[in-house]
């Protein structure tokens, strides 16, 4: 274990779902991306918030030595079975802490990627210093963050489901101000990377599911941290049926696959540091 991942709030959300069901919808967009990075044989790889491996699998598959580090004790586990599944010995798990990598080395991957999970992680100023201190010189940092106010998918859900839940407490940091370029720049500055070094472009994850979009709602509302509480909340003055059908409306609105079959773009701010 990484870090002291007891005192991450973001422990108990990540633990309350069973985020496998939701990552199993983005799998071909996770590989598709992993394909896109230059993984060869023998690349020392971290990926961080992984989950159950939805890029740390493909980028095994590729050759490379993958460490898989995520807050949520069940998500390792998944991710281990999943490995175990496809024979990958060069794919380990551990549960830790983004904000506080205590315990790993520094300078010690190739490339470091997290693709919508450091985002998560409070203490952004944190997260940025520890990933530019675990990436050797001239490695690679990338990650992929949703955007605030996007009008695709996910930042939409989670715009629809902040507005039935609680405010957070004072301190917060949201997020999705991983997603806006002006932050990537100033946390990673304050890591000690140049603003040259730093690229920001938008780029597309797809989810897909056999299924009509409806479905993958109840999917979000059973199995995702973030809707499940803001389900938890509108049950209690009821509108657990607003909320539902508000996201129902936004998923069959975006919904580019046929009546059953759901097939949905989201865009994502994929930033990439090119660490001296």
């Amino acid at each position: 274990m990484l870090g002291d991942t007891a005192m991450n709030p973001n422990k108990a959300l990540w633990e309350k779902g069973d985020f496998t069901r939701i990552a199993a919808t983005m799998r071909d967009s996770g590989s598709e991306l992993v394909r896109s990075l230059g993984v060869t044989t023998g690349t020392e790889v971290l990926d961080l918030g992984c989950g159950d491996g939805t890029t740390a699998l493909p980028a095994a598959e590729m050759g490379a030595n993958v460490l898989g580090v995520d807050i949520a004790s069940n998500l390792v586990a998944a991710g281990s079975a999943r490995a175990a599944f496809a024979g990958l010995a060069n794919l380990q798990f551990q549960e830790g802490d983004a904000s506080n990598l205590d315990g790993m080395a520094n300078e010690r991957f190739d490339l470091v990627v997290s693709i919508f999970g450091a985002m998560f992680a409070p203490r952004p100023m944190d997260v940025a210093r520890e990933m530019v201190r675990v990436t050797k010189p001239g490695g690679r940092i990338v990650m992929g963050n949703w955007i605030p106010g996007d009008p695709t998918l996910v930042a939409q859900i989670l715009k629809i489901s902040a507005a039935y839940t609680p405010p957070p407490p004072e301190g917060f940091v949201s997020p999705v101000t991983w997603g806006v370029e002006a932050n990537v720049r100033e946390r990673f500055g304050a890591a000690g990377i140049s603003d040259d070094r730093i690229t920001c472009e938008r780029a597309t994850y797809v989810f897909r599911h056999p299924g009509p979009p409806d479905e993958l709602v109840d999917a979000f509302r059973l199995f995702y941290g973030p809707t499940m509480n803001a389900f938890a909340a509108a049950e209690q003055d009821g509108r657990s049926g607003a909320l539902r059908d508000e996201l129902v409306a936004l998923f069959d609105a975006q919904n580019q696959g046929g009546a059953d079959d759901t097939v949905i773009p989201a865009t994502f701010l994929k930033v990439v540091v090119r660490k001296p």
